[in-house]
């Protein structure tokens, strides 16, 4: 490919973007919290033991109901689950995720909005927005995504 002035210039472009976006405000909490996460002892504690009950529930996976510890497991799983995210550095940690995924969909928005409204924009953080008619809801929820 060669790289002509308008594809230089749009990587220039792109590069003072990506620098902007790292000397943000959403980003300096985001990385905040990654530190003050990685710091908790409690939380990698609890981060730890859910990884160690999680391999046992992939164990039980394979076999479903049938396994001999199914509900044991299943039960302890979300046990962990709930000690995990009631931790404070987690949960800071899960919000500031949340913010720094809310902005990046939303410069690449703007980004492929400039170009084309018919642009499809991936959106990782669309889980935790309502997305209008559809309530949140895919095709696989029996209906609720609104398109039968």
């Amino acid at each position: 490919m060669l790289a002509t002035t308008d594809t230089v210039e749009i990587l220039e472009q792109s590069e003072q973007l990506g620098q902007v976006i790292l000397q943000s405000d959403v980003y300096e909490q985001y990385i905040q919290a990654k530190e003050d996460l990685n710091k908790d002892r409690r939380a990698q504690r609890l981060i730890r033991e859910f990884q160690d009950i999680k391999d046992q529930y992939d164990d039980v996976q394979r076999f479903g109901r049938y396994h001999p510890d199914y509900n044991k497991i299943m039960k302890a799983v979300r046990e962990k689950k709930r000690d995990v995210d009631m931790n404070d550095s987690v949960a800071s940690f899960k919000v500031a995720e949340r913010e720094l995924q809310a902005l990046l969909d939303e410069v690449s928005q703007v980004i492929a909005d400039s170009i084309s409204p018919s642009i499809k924009v991936p959106k990782d953080g669309l889980v935790f927005q309502d997305t209008g008619s559809s309530h949140g809801h895919g095709c696989g929820s029996g209906g609720g995504c609104g398109c039968s």
